[in-house]
Formats: C-alpha cells, structure tokens, sequence
C-alpha cells in the first residue's frame, strides 16, 4: 500500500503562486508514478499534471506553462508549482500514485481557492 498526504493548499489572489506537496509512504517513491489531479464543484475530476518514475512530464492543455510538476525521490514527495493562478484553477487537488496502469491510491486532497 501506498499512504500519500497532499499539503501546501489556500487561498490566493488571481496572479498568484502556491506549491502543492504530496508526501508518500509505504512503498519505494522512485517506482511510482505520480499524478496530480483536480475536482471543482459539479465538475469531473480531471488530471493537471503527471510524472513517470523517470521524471517525464505530462500536462493537461490548460495549465500548461503555468503549472510545473516535480519530485524529490530522497524526501518521497512530489510537488506541484502553480504559478498565474486564476479563479478556474479553484478546485480540491489531490495526489495519486500509479505503479501499473492506473491510479490506485489517493490522498485526502487539498483545498486552493483564487480569488479574483
């Protein structure tokens, strides 16, 4: 099993800044894949950001250049930069782990408000 705790998340003005940190345990972190996903009221939970094992990146269309995903395989966490945030980026973030093909273990999600 893997646990994975989200922290870093708040309420920030249009323009601002915030960096998510997703802490996980239980298994080796450099074999994970890692996403960060995202879900505002009435909508679907989508996926931001993701990071192979190997450190290859992937981004959805609409945080591109703005949003940048990381990991730190000594301290067995992954991050999530966001930067030029707008009030559409308001949404619970969570982090999860993939060893396989999916997604199979989760965190507790975190909350970032932009207010405009």
């Amino acid at each position: 099993q893997v646990q994975l705790v989200e922290s870093g998340g708040g309420l920030v003005q249009a323009g601002g800044s915030l960096r998510l940190s997703c802490a996980a345990s239980g298994r080796t972190f450099s074999s994970l894949a890692m996403g960060w996903f995202r879900q505002a009221p009435g909508k679907q939970r989508e996926l931001v950001a993701a990071i192979t094992s190997g450190g290859i990146t992937n981004y959805a269309d609409s945080v591109k250049g703005r949003f940048t995903i990381s990991r730190d395989n000594a301290k067995n966490t992954a991050f999530l930069q966001m930067n030029s945030l707008k009030p559409d980026d308001t949404a619970v973030y969570y982090c999860a782990s993939r060893y396989g093909m999916r997604y199979d273990y989760w965190g507790q999600g975190t909350q970032v408000t932009v207010s405009s």
